[in-house]
């Protein structure tokens, strides 16, 4: 079997809807039988594919966003923002995005934080007289940064496969996530100027921003105690993730909200999101064995060397391609697909791992937001059981602030690594 034969049967197997990591093997066991390759080989491949102890970051993160939700924290972070911005005009828009940057404080995954903000604010702003295409694709895309603020699920799965500081991916993640925090509210901002009629004010209780406040107090000390322990060399990114997963606990204990139906609920839900992932890292790893075989890192630095030595011009074509994959394609497995491939051609194009690692996020982030497939649109739609032709007309003007966010980050990559190199992480 040639590669190209290899590459065919694996996109057929993912038209026909067979899952990515079972698509990968698949694959990869007809190549590795036609090279006469051992099975166990092929086993000893999968296994070490997720053997790594960064790795185990990965599902005590998930376990963090999963007791989150289940604890309410959504809800609280946003009587916080709706109590402390009663008298701006076009308040529960703000709201909304302002619970989002809370949010992606603690949650680490885009889908868990559409998940559990729909069903808190998309209601209200609808009571309120917003329009649903509005409030469903501001709660969509707001959503995108639990996904590019750490603490990252992708970015610890990219800061792994690539062999780079996860802490240094995490800093470099910081000032991207909040300017994308500043493009959807520059666009929140307009929006509000063009319809005064439903953006009304609020007047302010001082009694309600207090006790909202009290109560957020908890989950505010969550991104203090994660990213405060890796950046001062305190603890290595996994041992923070566990600190974080038992401080939740402690959290739901002291809420008095922490059951064992809560426990037992969001540990499955950690199992089976965790299982999937590893599982496709180690397919991907079994793949990775059959890319290394036949070159393709190789062969494909050497073709874009000569069809271009401009970086901005790789990246550019590099943002096309990733926001395509994301369409269809959750993160991980593209994540772990790719890296291995790219990471000597980005070595070649002089561009900092550190900066492909948020370009890459971002973009398959810009994808699962994208109709009509994106996983982050389903996600909201399954919620609100809204026609999904309104999200789609509803999301497609916030892809704008979106994309110029990314561009930014293509032609400035020291908006990336700014801040890793201020604190001595690069």
């Amino acid at each position: 079997m040639d590669l190209w034969l290899y590459i065919l049967l694996f996109v057929v197997l993912l038209l026909l809807r067979v899952p990515v990591a079972f698509s990968m093997i698949a694959a990869s066991m007809l190549y590795f039988y036609s090279h006469n390759l051992s099975a166990g080989y092929a086993i000893s491949s999968v296994v070490n594919g997720i053997n790594s102890f960064p790795l185990l970051a990965v599902p005590l993160f998930i376990f963090v966003g999963t007791v989150a939700n289940q604890l309410g924290i959504a809800t609280r972070l946003y009587d916080l923002a709706r109590a402390a911005l009663p008298r701006l005009r076009g308040n529960l828009a703000y709201v909304n995005l302002g619970t989002a940057i809370g949010f992606s404080w603690i949650s680490g995954s885009a889908l868990a934080d559409a998940a559990s903000t729909s069903k808190v604010q998309i209601p209200q702003m609808l009571k309120a007289g917003y329009p649903y295409g509005f409030s469903a694709g501001l709660t969509a895309s707001g959503s995108l940064m639990s996904t590019v603020m750490p603490p990252s699920i992708p970015a610890v799965l990219f800061a792994a496969t690539a062999s780079i500081s996860t802490g240094a991916l995490f800093a470099g993640s910081i000032i991207p996530a909040m300017l994308m925090a500043l493009g959807l509210a520059a666009y929140v901002f307009i929006w509000v100027r063009r319809h005064p009629d439903v953006a009304k004010r609020q007047p302010f209780v001082g009694s309600m921003l207090g006790k909202a406040a009290v109560r957020v107090i908890g989950p505010a000390m969550l991104p203090v105690i994660i990213l405060g322990g890796i950046f001062s060399g305190w603890f290595t990114p996994t041992e923070s993730a566990g600190i974080a997963a038992v401080y939740m606990l402690v959290l739901g204990a002291i809420y008095r909200t922490l059951t064992w139906r809560v426990f037992w609920n969001a540990a499955k839900e950690t199992v089976v999101i965790s299982a999937g992932i590893l599982l496709i890292l180690g397919a991907s790893n079994l793949m990775g064995q059959v890319l290394a075989r036949e070159q393709v890192s190789r062969n494909l630095g050497e073709w874009l060397t000569g069809f271009t030595d401009n970086p901005i011009v790789f990246l550019l074509m590099l943002n096309v391609l990733l926001i395509l994959l994301g369409i269809p394609l959750e993160a991980p497995p593209v994540i772990l697909v790719l890296v291995p491939i790219l990471m000597p051609i980005v070595a070649q194009f002089g561009i900092d791992p550190v900066q492909l690692g948020v370009i890459m996020i971002l973009n398959l982030m810009i994808g699962s937001l994208t109709p009509p497939v994106g996983a982050v649109l389903f996600v909201v739609g399954s919620i609100t059981r809204r026609p999904m032709g309104e999200l789609f007309r509803g999301i497609l003007p916030f892809l704008i602030p979106l994309g110029v966010v990314l561009l930014l980050l293509t032609l400035f990559p020291v908006i990336v690594t700014s801040l890793p190199t201020l604190l001595g992480l690069m």
